[in-house]
């Protein structure tokens, strides 16, 4: 079965706990100068959904405005790590902003796959939504029986 691989959120890293940091944060910003202006962006992250068919993972994550050119894929040991990597241009900084709470930055999801099989993983995005198969390799049966002499 695939499991998320928790990281701490307050060093960027993402995780799937949602709860009582999230309330926090909403404290934070409002007792923040700017708030209601000011959200927690840099610790917001995309939502990703894992389904393990038998056979297969399909995993589905929202990416609402990015281009694949920002997305990066990488298995390593079983564990799939979806990145995205977006740099604020100059030319927005030069322009004279009354409100701006979209951001440019980078997160990461990394989903562990323990049975994965790297040569055919397929992903596709489509209308905001990043969809990656991921075939199963099959377990070799290890068991054996053993004679009693």
């Amino acid at each position: 079965m695939a499991g998320l691989v928790p990281f701490n959120r307050k060093n960027k890293e993402l995780s799937t706990n949602t709860g009582i940091g999230d309330f926090y944060n909403l404290l934070d910003d409002f007792f923040s100068n700017d708030w209601p202006f000011r959200r927690t962006l840099s610790y917001d992250t995309f939502k990703v959904d894992v389904e393990d068919n038998g056979k297969e993972y399909i995993i589905e994550a929202e990416m609402p405005g990015v281009d694949k050119k920002d997305i990066n894929l990488q298995l390593n040991d079983g564990k799939l790590t979806i990145s995205i990597t977006r740099d604020e241009s100059n030319e927005t900084q030069k322009k004279n902003y009354i409100h701006k709470e979209r951001r440019y930055n980078s997160m990461s999801r990394s989903i562990y796959l323990e049975d994965s099989k790297p040569d055919a993983i397929k992903a596709k995005l489509e209308n905001g939504v990043l969809k990656i198969i991921v075939p199963k390799e099959e377990k070799p049966n290890n068991s054996i029986t053993i004679d009693v002499e």
